[in-house]
């Protein structure tokens, strides 16, 4: 693991290649990189537009040849009325008649054409501007949504397994970030340079039809390349400040985010926890906050000292330009366009290059986006044709030789789990917290892969079959089940969301899982938004009744086997024993497998597995392991003798 860095060393890899040179001998390797690097995140920018809107990309080029342009027509016509101005003034001071006959001459002169063409360019620059505010605004919303479900995609591909990477979660939160502004602002801001250029070549071509002028263009512009220099390189510098202090802004947002969560603020108030979280907070971000000024500082220390040299510069051209002027070599307006031209040159470069800074430092964080999208999946069928499931028959689970490991952890979850679930049985997984229960179900659904071993459906290893289908078999209820933000109806159709969705299937489910009573009593009965995110009159349940709508989904699916874990945790014993009751008259011939801490289901099961830290060490029916006088035994016999004294 690379302590510098969060993420490790398998994260910064693709970021690596473009690290600083060591030596001399490195530079043009790494020239080379920092070049093809930015040049392929900006053709991959682009090509995301493009894949978004063709016309984005044509409108967008379009409006940038008008503004490059338009700035050198307004210096060009602006020179011509003030040189016609001075020649009318000049004829005026040198003519015999004044008067009526001076304003005839005025009013008639070529002032007035260019007067009307200045008034058209100011008008035509107003619109054009006002296009490229409106043309970016739009595409940058359709900007938004294409990476938004490109990300959203991609997160359907995943492994679960990434979830529990630390590297998984910063391209994550960097891809999410960065995806609404970025590609726009990279895209705008590089037909912004392109513009700027346009401009830039038109007024280094007036400069040079200057008298004695043209070496000027040269030296303005080689007085920019210490800002190019200073910018180029702080703007990566800010980027690798921010990668490197990803763990900061994440510490801060979840500190923020914690003192305005609803789930949270009870508990916060109660334990007065808000002042911690507080400090916290502060903490976190003055380490934060004083690398990023003394960045800050030191890049404008820089450029401040180049803009007083670039300053200098240009205060000693305007004099020779106006030397010019005195000496009767050009014209007012000339100076003006002279003038105008070696400000744009100082400026536009500038401009040019604080926004080829920002495109490049813009495509960095595109690196994350084009990370996040090219994490591959690992939990994919082996075969090029997968195995499909035999929906509807009977299903046999083998486990042979199954440990697992977390990804990023050394310690066996499961270890060397040995076991054969029949088609019909019932089994219960029974263990103390940390057992390992859950983790065999991951497994058995191929959330996870085995770290060893071979988990087998009906004689085919899972890795066979496709993954989707697979999926489609199990209706399951996680301990952490989902509490969604739609109506109850809703809530319970996820459950099969391919299915038909009739209303009465809706409400089998529902009476099926005792949870028809409480949703009779809702404002609005099935149709009763839940949750207070979206609407005003959203109810928030118990979590007893958010239990009940998860067995109600698990009811409504139509799958083969049904898997509960810990799906009653939250109901009394009597609720519990009728649910139970319930999935036994209606399992008919389904393979059911369901974890809980309540031995007393445990009854019920057809096979009764122990799990204790990691490994099977009893399996049987409830009789055989009573008998055996083993753990089974002492966990019921204690939760037993528990009830019995509470009841007293």
């Amino acid at each position: 693991m690379n302590r510098g860095m969060p993420g490790g060393r398998g994260m910064n890899d693709h970021y690596n290649r473009a690290k600083p040179p060591e030596n001399i001998k490195d530079v043009p390797r790494f020239i080379k990189d920092i070049v093809i690097g930015f040049f392929s995140r900006l053709f991959y920018t682009f090509k995301m537009v493009w894949d978004t809107g063709h016309w984005i990309l044509f409108a967008m080029m379009t409006i940038t040849v008008f503004t490059g342009i338009m700035p050198i027509i307004g210096s060009i016509l602006s020179k011509e009325i003030l040189n016609e101005l001075q020649n009318i003034i000049s004829d005026r001071l040198v003519a015999e008649t004044v008067g009526n006959a001076y304003t005839a001459v005025f009013w008639g002169s070529m002032v007035m054409l260019l007067l009307v063409f200045y008034f058209i360019y100011k008008i035509l620059n107003q619109i054009i501007n006002r296009l490229n505010v409106a043309v970016t605004r739009i595409a940058g919303e359709k900007v938004v949504r294409h990476v938004k479900l490109q990300i959203m995609n991609k997160a359907k591909e995943v492994d679960i397994a990434d979830f529990d990477r630390p590297e998984f979660y910063e391209r994550l939160e960097n891809a999410n970030r960065e995806a609404g502004m970025r590609p726009i602002s990279i895209l705008s801001a590089t037909f912004d340079a392109i513009s700027k250029f346009i401009s830039l070549i038109s007024y280094v071509i007036v400069l040079v039809t200057a008298p004695d002028m043209w070496w000027a263009a040269i030296i303005m512009m080689l007085v920019s390349v210490p800002t190019a220099v200073i910018s180029f390189s702080y703007r990566r510098k800010n980027y690798m400040y921010m990668r490197y202090r990803s763990k900061d802004r994440r510490q801060m947002n979840y500190y923020s985010d914690i003192m305005v969560n609803k789930d949270m603020v009870k508990e916060i108030r109660m334990f007065d926890l808000g002042d911690r979280f507080t400090e916290r907070f502060d903490k976190v971000f003055d380490g934060y906050y004083d690398g990023i000024r003394r960045l800050i500082v030191r890049e404008n220390f820089w450029q401040i000292t180049v803009t007083v040299v670039s300053s200098i510069v240009n205060c000693v051209f305007f004099a020779m330009i106006a030397f010019q002027v005195f000496s009767g070599k050009i014209q007012i307006g000339d100076y003006s366009l002279y003038t105008g031209a070696l400000t744009s040159i100082a400026s536009t470069v500038a401009s040019l290059i604080s926004v080829s800074a920002n495109v490049y430092e813009g495509t960095l964080f595109v690196d994350n986006l084009i990370a996040f999208m090219k994490v591959e999946p690992k939990v994919v069928p082996d075969k090029e044709t997968p195995e499909k499931i035999n929906h509807g028959g009977a299903h046999t689970i083998e486990f042979k030789n199954v440990s697992f490991r977390y990804p990023g952890t050394e310690r066996d979850v499961l270890k060397n789990i040995n076991l054969t679930i029949r088609p019909g049985e019932t089994a219960v997984l029974v263990g103390l917290n940390g057992a390992g229960k859950t983790t065999f179900i991951k497994l058995l659904t191929r959330l996870y892969d085995p770290t060893e071993g071979e988990i087998f459906l009906d004689g085919k290893n899972l890795k066979e079959y496709d993954v989707k289908d697979l999926y489609s078999m199990f209706g399951i209820i996680f301990q952490d089940f989902g509490k969604y933000a739609v109506d109850v109806s809703e809530n319970i159709r996820f459950g099969d969301v391919k299915g038909e969705h009739e209303e009465a299937d809706v409400a089998r489910a529902a009476k099926d899982a005792d949870a028809e009573d409480f949703i009779s009593k809702l404002p609005h009965g099935y149709d009763t938004p839940l949750m207070r995110y979206f609407e005003p009159d959203g109810i928030e349940l118990s979590i007893g009744q958010w239990q009940k709508l998860a067995i109600a989904r698990a009811f409504y699916s139509t799958s083969d086997i049904l898997i509960l874990d810990e799906p009653t945790a939250s109901l009394d014993p009597i609720a519990e024993q009728e649910i139970f009751n319930q999935f036994d008259k209606l399992r008919k011939d389904k393979t059911t497998i369901f974890v809980s801490h309540r031995l007393s289901s445990a009854t019920v099961a057809t096979k009764i597995i122990v799990l204790e830290y990691g490994e099977l060490i009893e399996e049987g029916t409830h009789r055989e392991l009573m008998d055996k006088k083993g753990k089974y035994y002492e966990l019921f016999s204690t939760q037993a003798r528990r009830y019995v004294e509470d009841s007293k």
